[in-house]
């Protein structure tokens, strides 16, 4: 029978010295597959409700950078910059554009290697921990040459999952790179997106402050940095055969990364703006959706009018994600038919004036989507513990899970009585996907990032902002 001590040799018992204590390994790349982020390709189970850019929609922006994936850039002197930043503000669409690359480089066979960060995802999606080797595993899928050397890679260092990222791709990637024969200089493409809701990484050895006792734990700038540091030397090294995409938020740490002057890796950055005409994809996006309803509940053709298209697409301010999520409520909302909710959310005002909050309208739908429930504030409640944290600490309660926390162990601790889930969540499904009630396994996921952007300020949401004390108390009355 296996022992603890199996590995070990040369010890008493009094000093306990344990030496030459090696983990075994076996088939090394079963040992990388165990270590990847599953949920985060593109094709996974996990994203099989994920966003993609409407038939039609987006077609110049995705024309652009596909045509960059295949040709590189039209300049000669940037045609050795193989790393392209896509970023946008929240809702104009870079995720589900991000998705529907993947796809065009799936169907027209250009390899492409994926990870879809996710703050409201499994845990492995929300960290840096699994990024490189969900790289490597589909980058050895795509280039059989690698196996063997990354295989024995793995051999050789049987500690090196436990190496920061750099020392990772280095060992994992490069090395292997070199020592393969690959016959294209650039076969393919690597599409990360949504590094900017990668969590930090937290460890018991945080450093410790100026001020003796109190330590400092690793910010997620930090992370997110070491990240696209990485992925910049991957850009730089000759052997790397494949061009890399990050899509973010403009958030500082990406502004100050891509936009320094000194890097000579970097292709021209790529900002979905005005110059991509959103506006004329959104109302694509809007005829389309409002054409299926109408079907559906056989509505008359003029049904809405022209002046209410025109309304909704003034207030999207080019944000998809207010788009869809008009049409998600007046699809799946139990509060009327699909005229009585139409004409409930032509009469939303923002309580901003305009112009002093780029999202006044999207907060305007979705404070009028959560007053719609029986209780509000308990319905924050649940979508923060849900989330797995209070407001401003972000704190995983369910770390001691490997995966998101079914809906079902949510429903556990949060309800008082069987059904609550039902009396709480029951009008927010505009706004999460609830999976069935006989469902045990799936979790409950926000449609969209901007959601918990929202409740978090305090001045954005007003009435229903929950506070790390209100939510707190619920919190352990629950437990």
């Amino acid at each position: 029978m296996a022992t603890y001590f199996s590995d070990a040799r040369d010890f008493s018992v009094n000093e306990l010295n344990l030496i030459n204590v090696v983990p075994r390994i076996g088939d090394p790349l079963n040992d990388l597959a165990s270590r990847i982020a599953a949920g985060a390709l593109h094709d996974s189970d996990e994203r099989c409700d994920a966003p993609k850019c409407h038939p039609e929609t987006r077609v110049a922006v995705q024309d652009e950078i596909y045509s960059w994936i295949v040709h590189g850039d039209p300049d000669p002197s940037h045609k050795m910059m193989k790393i392209k930043w896509v970023t946008g503000p929240a809702g104009t669409g870079k995720s589900a554009i991000m998705g529907s690359l993947a796809d065009t480089c799936k169907q027209d066979g250009v390899p492409a290697v994926t990870f879809f960060f996710s703050s409201s995802a499994s845990p492995d999606r929300r960290r840096k921990t699994a990024f490189i080797p969900t790289l490597v595993y589909q980058l050895a899928e795509h280039l059989p040459a690698l196996k063997d050397p990354v295989a024995q890679a793995i051999r050789n260092k049987p500690l090196l999952f436990r190496k920061n990222l750099r020392v990772q791709m280095e060992t994992l990637i490069l090395t292997p790179l070199r020592q393969a024969t690959i016959e294209s200089k650039v076969l393919g493409v690597v599409l990360v997106d949504g590094v900017d809701e990668c969590e930090a990484e937290q460890f018991l050895d945080t450093h410790v402050s100026l001020r003796a006792g109190e330590s400092i734990g690793r910010t997620k700038d930090e992370d997110q940095l070491e990240i696209l540091e990485v992925l910049r030397e991957a850009a730089l090294d000759p052997a790397f055969p494949f061009r890399i995409i990050v899509a973010s938020r403009p958030e500082r740490v990406f502004r100050e990364f891509f936009n320094d002057e000194s890097q000579k890796s970097f292709a021209p950055s790529l900002i979905l703006d005005e110059r991509y005409n959103p506006s004329a994809d959104i109302a694509l996006f809007l005829q389309a959706k409002f054409g299926e309803i109408r079907r559906r509940y056989k509505l008359s053709p003029s049904w809405p009018s022209p002046e209410i298209l025109a309304t909704f697409l003034d207030q999207a301010s080019g944000q998809f994600i207010y788009a869809a999520t008009i049409i998600r409520y007046i699809t799946v909302s139990r509060q009327g038919n699909p005229h009585t909710l139409l004409d409930g959310v032509l009469k939303v005002k923002p309580t901003n004036r305009p112009g002093t909050n780029p999202f006044s309208h999207l907060d305007a739908i979705y404070t009028h989507i959560l007053q719609s429930t029986p209780d509000p504030i308990l319905a924050v409640n649940w979508l923060w513990i849900m989330k797995g944290g209070l407001p401003s600490t972000y704190r995983n309660l369910f770390g001691w899970i490997d995966s998101e926390p079914a809906a079902s162990i949510v429903n556990l601790l949060l309800q008082t009585d069987e059904g609550d889930a039902e009396y709480v969540l029951g009008d927010l499904h505009s706004l999460i996907d609830v999976p069935p009630s006989d469902n045990l396994e799936k979790p409950y996921r926000p449609y969209h990032k901007s959601l918990y952007d929202f409740l978090g300020n305090e001045n954005r949401c007003g009435p229903i902002y929950v506070g790390d004390m209100q939510c707190s108390e619920f919190l352990w009355r629950s437990y």
